[in-house]
């Protein structure tokens, strides 16, 4: 059996979407933690939230890049 060697664009967009989505998961949950901790550090939070953000963002183009536009 002979896979394809090479990925298409689409198959790559969707690895980096799964990744991204990881990464924002694993992002949500550091804030939480960090968040109930005793004395959280406040830089610390506003640059996980500011990454997590960007993160957001990222997805929204990756998503509709992949998402066809349709013409009515």
């Amino acid at each position: 059996m002979n896979a394809p060697s090479e990925m298409n664009h689409e198959d790559v967009l969707a690895v980096q979407l799964r990744v991204l989505r990881r990464e924002h998961r694993d992002l949500d949950a550091a804030i939480e933690a960090l968040q109930e901790s005793v004395n959280p550090d406040q830089l610390t939070l506003k640059r996980l939230k500011t990454q997590k953000l960007k993160l957001k963002d990222r997805i929204a183009q990756v998503e509709d890049e992949l998402t066809p536009d349709i013409i009515a």
